[in-house]
């Protein structure tokens, strides 16, 4: 594989975020029980030493991991409630970066999930995540006012 080649199965995601959106392209990949997320690694990615931003990995996990519960719970909104991340090596510029989850367990009010991220195949992070399902009657109205 050269440095610019995507592996098969990944497309551009279509859900972006004012958060992400200085780090595109992004890729995702479904199975059928969870999204992947995939990028080839690039200067923007990166900490000052030239490596990996651990920042980067922590949010790629948390984004994995909820697209992948709320898929499996029909596109439910999702609150992280906790995330915990192990570094546990590292990545450089050109590297093929992906965020591979597992749903653990999906309740009506509470999602748990893990994953494991890995540059070129080998990990680098492992991180565990928790997640509040947020129904229509949870939230606050638009204006700020009072429930």
């Amino acid at each position: 594989m050269n440095d610019t080649a995507i592996p098969d199965g990944f497309e551009l995601r279509t859900r972006r975020s004012p958060l992400t959106d200085p780090w595109e392209p992004l890729y995702s990949k479904r199975t059928d029980k969870v999204v992947i997320i995939g990028l080839r690694l690039a200067e923007p990615h990166t900490n000052g030493h030239g490596l990996i931003h651990g920042g980067l990995i922590a949010t790629l996990a948390d984004i994995a991991m909820g697209y992948s519960c709320g898929y499996q719970l029909g596109a439910a909104q999702l609150v992280t409630i906790g995330l915990a991340v192990d570094y546990i090596g590292s990545a450089r510029v050109g590297q093929w970066l992906t965020v591979e989850p597992e749903v653990i367990k999906t309740g009506s009010t509470i999602c748990f999930a893990q994953c494991f991220v890995k540059a070129d195949d080998d990990v680098i992070a492992r991180a565990s995540a928790t997640f509040r399902v947020v129904r229509q009657t949870d939230q606050a109205p638009a204006s700020g006012g009072r429930r």
